[in-house]
């Protein structure tokens, strides 16, 4: 199957977060959306994986090594994306990760075509390439996406399992 280009990987980035900033507009940000998890707790955690890809393609466009350091537990490190924001109002975190996003965009499209073909090492110290990182983000809010659309049928009750 040929690597997508680079515009193609954007365009499916902005697809998935455009779907959730039109259920945003349908999300009471005081109801729980996973156990203990509020719409601006799951925007946090969203923010801290852009945050930790962010870092590994600055790492990786000057061939450093990562300034976060590899992700040893996937549930560790969710907790504490959410954990240091959670003195942070809703519109403070929303605004945080529209930002964050368009900073991941713009070192998307300034990495160089070399760099952009070469493996990578990734948030949890395995190597892929650009295209599966960014897709792997891809899914994971995906996921995020059908969770919402099922709390939104109840959205009374948290759904069962917590955020990941």
């Amino acid at each position: 199957m040929p690597v997508p280009d680079r515009n193609f990987l954007l365009h499916r980035m902005d697809e998935t977060r455009s779907k959730i900033e039109e259920l945003l507009l349908e999300i009471d940000p005081h109801k729980e959306i996973y156990p203990g998890w509020t719409i601006r707790d799951l925007l946090a955690h969203m923010t801290g994986w852009d945050d930790a890809t962010i870092d590994s393609l600055r790492a990786h466009a000057v061939g450093r090594p990562l300034s976060i350091s590899a992700i040893r537990s996937l549930d560790e490190y969710n907790a504490l994306t959410v954990s240091s924001r959670r003195d942070l109002d809703y519109a403070h975190v929303l605004k945080e990760w529209r930002l964050t996003r368009q900073v991941l965009r713009t070192i998307i499209e300034q990495l160089p075509e070399a760099k952009f073909f070469s493996p990578i090492i990734v948030p949890w110290g395995e190597k892929a390439t650009v295209t599966n990182l960014v897709d792997m983000f891809r899914d994971h809010e995906e996921e995020h996406i059908r969770d919402i659309l099922s709390w939104l049928k109840h959205p009374d009750r948290p759904l069962k399992k917590e955020g990941d």
